[in-house]
C-alpha cells in the first residue's frame, strides 16, 4: 500500500510539474494574454457567430428572406422556371423555390451540435492562425472540420423535409410539367444534394459576416476577453 501511495504521489508530482512548464511556455501577448486567452477569445467569436447569425436561418423564410443566402435554382433549373413563366405558371416556380428555402431553414436546425463540437476541438495552434489570418478565418476553420459532418446530417433532414414541406410533390408536379413542354430538353436533378450544399454554403456564409463584424468593428467585440484578443490582430 505504501508502495502504491508514493507511486501515486510521484505520478501526480510529474503530471503537476508537466503542466506548470507547459503553462510557463504559452507566450505572452500584450495585456498578459496567453494562447490559452487567444483560443477562448477565437471560441467566443465563433460561438457569437453561431448564436447571432446561424439561428436566424432556422426561423421561418431565414434562409428565402435573406439575399445573402436566399437559395436559388441550380442552372440547370433556370430554364425550367423561365419555361414555367412563359406559360403563365409563375405561381407554381415561386412555391418551388420557397420550398427549397425552408427545407433548408429545418435542416440548419441539426448544425449547432456538430458546431460546438468543433469550437471545443480547437487547439493552441488553431486559434494562432485563425486570429493571425484574413477576415474569414474562423469560418475556414469550420468549414474545415465540420462540412463532412453537417453533409451527412444536413441531407437526410432535407430529404425528409422536402416530404414534410411538400417539396416533393411540388417539384414532380413543376418537372412534369416543364418535361411536357414540347421541344425542351428533359430534366431530373437532384434537389436533395443541391439543397444540402446550399444550406451548408448559406450557414458559413452567415458565420463569416459575424467574424467580420468582430474583426473590423470595436463595437461587435462584447466582452473584455473579445476586446483584448482581437486587439492583437488589429496590431498585427
Amino acid at each position: 500500500m505504501k508502495k502504491i501511495v508514493f507511486c501515486l504521489f510521484a505520478f501526480i508530482s510529474l503530471s503537476c510539474s508537466e503542466l506548470q512548464q507547459v503553462v510557463n511556455q504559452l507566450p505572452q501577448g500584450p495585456g498578459g494574454l496567453s494562447q490559452l486567452d487567444i483560443a477562448n477569445g477565437l471560441k467566443e467569436a465563433l460561438d457569437n457567430g453561431i448564436d447571432k447569425q446561424v439561428t436566424k436561418l432556422t426561423a421561418v423564410d431565414g434562409f428565402y428572406k435573406n439575399e445573402l443566402v436566399k437559395i436559388l435554382l441550380p442552372e440547370e433549373l433556370q430554364k425550367v422556371d423561365k419555361g414555367l413563366r412563359d406559360i403563365g405558371l409563375s405561381k407554381l416556380a415561386d412555391e418551388g423555390l420557397k420550398v427549397l428555402n425552408r427545407a433548408a431553414e429545418d435542416a440548419v436546425k441539426e448544425a449547432t451540435p456538430i458546431f460546438v463540437d468543433a469550437v471545443k476541438q480547437m487547439t493552441f495552434n488553431d486559434a494562432k492562425n485563425i486570429l493571425m489570418g484574413d477576415n474569414r478565418a474562423a469560418t475556414s476553420y469550420l468549414e474545415s472540420t465540420t462540412s463532412n459532418a453537417l453533409y451527412s446530417k444536413f441531407n437526410p433532414v432535407i430529404k425528409n423535409s422536402f416530404t414534410k414541406v411538400g417539396a416533393d410533390k411540388v417539384w414532380t408536379n413543376i418537372i412534369t410539367k416543364y418535361n411536357n413542354i414540347p421541344f425542351v430538353t428533359k430534366v431530373n436533378p437532384d434537389l436533395t444534394d443541391y439543397t444540402t450544399n446550399k444550406a451548408m454554403e448559406g450557414v458559413f456564409k452567415m458565420i463569416a459576416v459575424e467574424e467580420g463584424n468582430i474583426r473590423t468593428q470595436l463595437s461587435s467585440r462584447t466582452s473584455d476577453l473579445l476586446k483584448k484578443v482581437f486587439a492583437l490582430q488589429d496590431n498585427k
